[in-house]
């Protein structure tokens, strides 16, 4: 997916906010299992996929908890670290070689200050992670482990192929013995 298709999807800009936007980008390769968020370090960078797939995840006590799983068209941000300056709890690692634009956070809000168009194109912006956080928490609430791995593999229907069965385990809240006993089930 390309950026500029990622931007018009979150809020279609005018020619020249557009322009504007995309001399701040920057597109970078990123290795797989490099971590290029991290928890407790101040995040420069938003950025947007392209191509591949990422983990959000935290540390808790001697283990990992996935909070989610980003696929291309989505954004990845430490949120505290781009609303407040400070740094943020979660940690994201490319899970493959992924394709991404990055945008520094301070040229990003500096431009926020100059263009109405590209504040309110980062309103929607902040709008579509607020809702993505609200579906995680929604599913978490009231939906089974078995009924998340549907919406997960409805969502990328070859992730298993993509990502250790652990990482799946870990995002479903459950073991690995239970993960295959709803993969049995579903197939």
């Amino acid at each position: 997916m390309e950026f500029v298709d990622i931007v018009r999807h979150i809020h279609p800009l005018k020619k020249e906010d557009l322009q504007n936007l995309l001399s701040l980008s920057e597109t970078v390769q990123v290795s797989k299992n490099t971590v290029f968020i991290e928890a407790d370090k101040p995040s420069k960078y938003i950025y947007f996929l392209q191509e591949g797939i990422c983990r959000i995840y935290y540390h808790k006590a001697d283990i990992e908890i996935i909070l989610a799983f980003s696929f291309p068209g989505e954004a990845m941000i430490s949120l505290n670290n781009y609303v407040y300056g400070t740094r943020g709890y979660e940690n994201i690692e490319a899970l493959e070689t992924s394709i991404m634009t990055r945008i520094e956070i301070a040229s990003l809000q500096d431009l926020y200050e100059n263009s109405t168009a590209i504040a309110n194109w980062g309103r929607k912006l902040a709008e579509f992670e607020i809702l993505k956080i609200e579906e995680r928490l929604m599913q978490k609430l009231f939906k089974t482990a078995s009924e998340r791995y549907q919406d997960l593999i409805r969502k990328e229907s070859n992730i298993t192929n993509r990502v250790k069965l652990g990482f799946i385990a870990s995002y479903l809240g459950v073991t690995q013995v239970t993960l295959s006993r709803i993969r049995a089930n579903t197939r």
